[in-house]
């Protein structure tokens, strides 16, 4: 069973249609009696750093996540990918989980947000087994990750080159939407259930 986490934001039904597709039962759930019986968690994502922190807070989510992290798979979609890290930029500074060394910035360049299909590359990590260099995945984001490469295990171009994906521990997270992302992603996130 994959639990993903549910804050009171995020594309929680979309993310749970993709992994049921390939064949993987997923709850949905804020409530730590049920998320205990899960083997691995998925912790999505839309919206603001700040709200979505406050929200993870006020459920009790942010110390259950740290908790989990010491012997269960957790994969960050997002928003919830940026949640790993130490703090974000945006809306002023706010703490993250801090799995992740590194903060949270906005794009100081180009169109904003970065809206659609971009290339992945330098794929590190068994998350992107199978997966060609250069695959495109589907992005909208106004705000990056800023970290040591030590945490990147992928990277993208947008007039920067930032990790599009991070990972460290038990801990990974993919700035991309992988439940939007076709093929490319279904195989990303059957790759992430059977770890």
């Amino acid at each position: 069973m994959i639990g993903i986490l549910d804050y009171g934001m995020g594309n929680l039904r979309s993310v749970q249609k993709a992994l049921e597709h390939i064949g993987f039962a997923a709850v949905i759930s804020g409530e730590r009696r049920i998320l205990d019986g899960c083997d691995k968690l998925i912790l999505p994502g839309v919206g603001s750093f700040a709200a979505g922190m406050k929200e993870m807070e006020r459920f009790g989510l942010s110390a259950y996540i740290k908790e989990r992290a010491a012997d269960t798979k957790i994969l960050g979609i997002c928003l919830g990918m940026q949640f790993l890290l130490e703090r974000s930029f945006e809306d002023g500074e706010t703490q993250g989980l801090g799995f992740i060394r590194g903060s949270v910035v906005r794009f100081s360049e180009g169109k904003i947000p970065q809206i659609g299909w971009n290339a992945v590359t330098d794929l590190k990590t068994p998350l992107f087994t199978g997966i060609a260099e250069g695959t495109r995945f589907y992005f909208v984001h106004s705000y990056r990750a800023d970290s040591p490469d030590e945490y990147a295990a992928a990277k993208t171009e947008y007039y920067v080159t930032y990790p599009s994906a991070v990972w460290s521990g038990n801990v990974y997270g993919v700035q991309f939407h992988p439940e939007k992302s076709g093929e490319a992603g279904l195989k990303l996130l059957a790759n992430f259930c059977n770890m």
